[in-house]
């Protein structure tokens, strides 16, 4: 390897030559690769030919045998989707958020009330904590309380 500087003994002009490397015109054939892009250009036409003809055909087909609406479809407002409509869409007349808000309010307010639900077989509603310290205390019909059941195995 030379340790000569690569300005040395060249002009500004002059092209770089490798004296071990050389370049044969007959390595590379430049109309082959332009014969093959020129052909590859008229697939690609053809494709595209093809391609408008499928469109064309299958949309005068698909026109030809689509059926118009029928008369009570054609009177209903177009610019809406049929109800039930989902909230938020146009057309909805309330707020999606405030109907949540709305709902979580009025369930809570429900789990929050004393009143009856059947009087005449003494069914009543209370507070859903009410409910959860009761059931705690004395446990679920028809099984024995946490509370009871740890008292009496302490008794012995």
């Amino acid at each position: 390897m030379s340790t000569e500087s690569h300005n040395t003994g060249q002009a500004a002009g002059d092209v770089q030559r490798h004296t071990d490397v050389s370049f044969e015109e007959r390595d590379i054939k430049t109309s082959t690769i332009y014969g093959y892009l020129f052909a590859l250009g008229l697939a690609v036409v053809a494709a595209m030919v093809v391609c408008i003809y499928i469109l064309k055909f299958t949309q005068n087909y698909a026109a030809s045998t689509d059926t118009p609406p029928p008369p009570s479809r054609e009177a209903e407002n177009k610019d809406f989707p049929p109800e039930p409509r989902l909230q938020g869409v146009p057309g909805h007349q309330t707020d999606p958020q405030a109907d949540l808000r709305k709902k979580i309010h009025d369930d809570t307010e429900a789990n929050e009330q004393y009143g009856w639900v059947d009087r005449s077989t003494s069914t009543a509603q209370i507070p859903v904590k009410e409910a959860m310290k009761i059931i705690a205390e004395k446990g679920l019909p028809g099984t024995t309380g946490t509370a009871a059941l740890a008292a009496s195995e302490k008794k012995p």
